[in-house]
């Protein structure tokens, strides 16, 4: 078995029909995993709860369960019963949970073997990984599968390295502003930020009830709908007949791109054309103004009640002051120190001002008029979907600047605003870039509620896209 191409579908058909054991697939994820441990990509590898899962499916597992005997991987802010639920910072290292968190007892039940927590930008706060408080390598932040001295994106940055080093074929991350799109892209793997309500929230260390979403992460788009499958029920989804699609391209959402985005990105619209998929430059004057007035005051206000709810429920006794006090990397301490624990934001000149009326606006506003925007534009020109570059640029180096506001502002540009409007968006890596030869990533968003039309397309595309060479170095 190449397991550099290993998908899950594969994985499940080959259990299936007696090719492979659990036993042995998840032995390889965890040399894997050990043989890359300069990612950082996990917290915690959990070699003898996945060796003992495994073995209890070769001897007695019920192979028509649809992840049945499959290694996969779980970002360590979601629980998992009796392993460690750190939420990537250092006050939480010691809670274990005696319950999984239900999108992690749906994939449990359909058979997945899980190999171990990864690691995450700490609370899920930023889009580079670097979080100094957790490392197996030598060299603090998760790093990425194509070059160790590159970032992996995040918050979900550990699935997102795990799979694109091929260490596993598929796992769970959450999203709040691109937390699964960014990590897949910049590690050349595929995803989905479903519908806001689409999946259970519980059991899942929070920013903001308002963005806030479980996503699947996996090697590709098929494996994707499969994970989505077993979390939200329904029928297996078929490939999009391409030739009956609607693609919106807006111009606002080109900005800022490197030229290996550039180019891929256009390379993929040619590629779509000549599929027969109708293009159309579309325009949504207000986007990013709206997407301004929801994105901080939303996530920066609810992540006060939200963990302070939260740390109720894991019983540790930890306050939010206390979590706080040991906030490790900079970047994630000045946002709770500064306005998170004071219900503060930037206000004008950079003073900073009282969170609630702004909030309020935004939530009574702002964030309907962005959901109505979206609405219209997808009504109005019939779109199946908005295409762009999941992020402008490729993976940049990785240090503590990597953190700066500048750069989440970069990466999160083209992720954020269907975050704040609750829509889906998938993620499908399109190239390796030409300079660079690091992953390139085109998202779809669509209509609230199209996650299985998007999943339809971005297969669909997948299939004329091709899947990424695996790294050099596995």
């Amino acid at each position: 078995m190449d397991f550099d191409q290993l998908t899950l579908t594969q994985a499940v058909a080959d259990l299936r029909a007696g090719k492979v054991t659990s036993n042995s697939l998840a032995m390889e994820a965890i040399a894997r995993a050990k043989a890359n441990a300069d990612l950082n990509a996990f917290v915690t590898l959990d070699e003898a709860g996945a060796l003992k899962a495994a073995a209890a499916f070769d001897a007695a597992g019920d192979r028509t369960k649809p992840l049945g005997g499959v290694p996969i991987v779980i970002k360590d802010n979601i629980e998992v019963a009796g392993l460690p639920c750190s939420a990537g910072t250092p006050a939480l290292k010691d809670y274990v949970p005696k319950a999984d968190a239900p999108v992690a007892a749906k994939l449990r039940a359909a058979g997945a073997v899980i190999i171990g927590k990864t690691s995450m930008h700490e609370l899920a706060f930023g889009i580079s990984g670097y979080n100094t408080a957790f490392k197996t390598g030598p060299d603090f932040g998760v790093r990425n599968a194509y070059d160790r001295a590159l970032i992996a994106g995040g918050s979900s940055s550990g699935t997102g390295a795990a799979i694109g080093a091929r260490i596993v074929a598929g796992g769970l991350g959450t999203d709040t502003g691109g937390s699964v799109r960014v990590p897949a892209a910049l590690n050349g793997c595929a995803s989905l930020r479903p519908t806001i309500g689409r999946y259970p929230q519980q059991g899942i260390a929070p920013i903001s009830h308002t963005r806030d979403t479980a996503g699947p992460m996996a090697a590709t788009m098929a494996d994707v709908e499969l994970l989505d499958r077993v979390i939200a029920g329904g029928e297996a989804v078929a490939p999009a007949d391409l030739k009956r699609v609607r693609i919106g391209i807006v111009k606002t959402m080109l900005t800022h791109l490197d030229a290996d985005t550039e180019a891929a990105f256009h390379a993929a619209v040619t590629q779509m054309k000549a599929q027969g998929v109708a293009l159309i430059e579309i325009e949504m004057a207000q986007l990013a103004e709206l997407n301004g007035q929801v994105g901080f005051p939303v996530a920066l206000y609810e992540a006060y009640d939200d963990m302070v709810a939260y740390l109720a429920h894991t019983g540790t006794g930890i306050t939010i002051e206390a979590l706080a006090q040991e906030i490790a990397s900079p970047d994630v301490k000045g946002t709770y120190d500064g306005l998170v624990i004071p219900r503060k934001l930037p206000g004008p000149d950079n003073t900073l001002v009282d969170a609630e009326p702004i909030y309020s606006a935004a939530i009574r506003s702002a964030r309907p008029a962005l959901q109505a925007l979206y609405g219209r534009t997808f009504a109005d020109n019939r779109l199946d979907a908005i295409a762009f570059p999941t992020t402008p640029h490729v993976a940049i180096a990785s240090n503590p600047d990597s953190s700066s506001l500048v750069n989440f502002g970069l990466f999160i540009q083209n992720t954020d605003p269907g975050s704040n409007a609750g829509i889906p968006g998938i993620q499908i890596p399109i190239a390796l870039g030409a300079a660079s030869k690091m992953p390139v990533g085109l998202e779809l968003d669509g209509p609230a509620g199209s996650d299985r039309r998007l999943l339809a397309i971005g297969m669909a595309l997948e299939n004329v896209f091709g899947r990424l060479p695996a790294p050099s170095r596995s």
